[in-house]
């Protein structure tokens, strides 16, 4: 490892595997290996409560897939930083988007100890694709670490990706703020793709309500999952031209089926979209 490397200056305290982590959670969720008796303890509880909160962890990775798929075939965009990227499950955003341009370099981005390590070893393409240890929530280490500049170029148009990732930011942890520090270093012509789990609206008073009970069963010191207004997450765009449809429902999202939702229980509570930088 080099210098700098947040296991080398201990940056990072070792993990746990006793207690859930959001990565192995939506790895168990998706029927994956990589996660521990505590993910896969965390998942059946969610389940007793919710039964298909399985199917956004799916809708969110079709979304994923679209969306880069639209930037490399349809903007052209050819580099990528992949935040809160989680574990390489199938269909993560270096296959997508190798899969449609041999030019693509990704940059993933994850606190997780364990999704670094995995993701190392799974990922490892000096050429076209790095890991990085990093917190969100402290965009400027991760805007200058240095394997982020060797890897992407900040003069050219950067596709900023943060699928199922703010949702688990605290309201104390200010994701506007976020944000408006990761936008700001973005160059003109740049894409950004955000899916976050959303309030349904006061239209939907009783739907409402059992969303918020399920936001307080999810409260706690390790694992938080926040459902937000569709303004606040609009927010989270700037002043960036949203794509069309705009903020909708994931699978609403420039889906080849969109004359109908393969998953009505989403319908009012995950959304997502793209916005471009002029």
């Amino acid at each position: 490892m080099s210098a700098g490397d947040p296991f080398v200056d201990g940056n990072y305290p070792d993990f746990d595997v006793s207690k859930p982590n959001v990565a192995r959670i939506y790895d168990a969720m998706l029927g994956g290996k990589d996660n521990f008796a505590a993910d896969r303890e965390f998942v059946a509880e969610v389940l007793r409560f919710a039964p298909m909160a399985p199917l956004g962890a799916i809708a969110n990775r079709q979304f994923l897939s679209r969306v880069v798929e639209y930037l490399v075939v349809e903007a052209g965009v050819t580099q990528f930083l992949d935040l809160g990227s989680g574990l390489p499950t199938q269909g993560n955003v270096s296959e997508v988007a190798r899969r449609r341009s041999t030019l693509a370099r990704v940059v993933h981005v994850d606190n997780d100890p364990v999704v670094y390590t995995h993701s190392k070893a799974l990922l490892a393409d000096a050429r076209t694709t790095e890991f990085v240890l990093g917190d969100v929530r402290r965009p400027a280490e991760i805007l200058d670490n240095p394997a982020v500049r060797s890897m992407i170029d900040f003069d050219q148009p950067i596709g900023l990706l943060l699928f199922a990732l703010l949702h688990h930011v605290e309201d104390s942890d200010e994701p506007g703020r976020i944000m408006t520090e990761f936008l700001a270093a973005m160059p003109s012509g740049s894409y950004l793709a955000i899916s976050s789990l959303r309030l349904p609206g006061p239209e939907l008073p009783e739907l409402r309500a059992l969303t918020l009970e399920g936001e307080k069963v999810h409260a706690g010191p390790v694992f938080t999952v926040r459902w937000r207004e569709d303004s606040e997450i609009l927010s989270w765009f700037g002043d960036w031209e949203l794509i069309e449809p705009g903020l909708v429902p994931l699978s609403q999202w420039r889906s080849p089926g969109q004359s109908h939702t393969p998953y009505p229980e989403l319908l009012h509570s995950f959304s997502g979209g793209v916005a471009r930088k002029r």
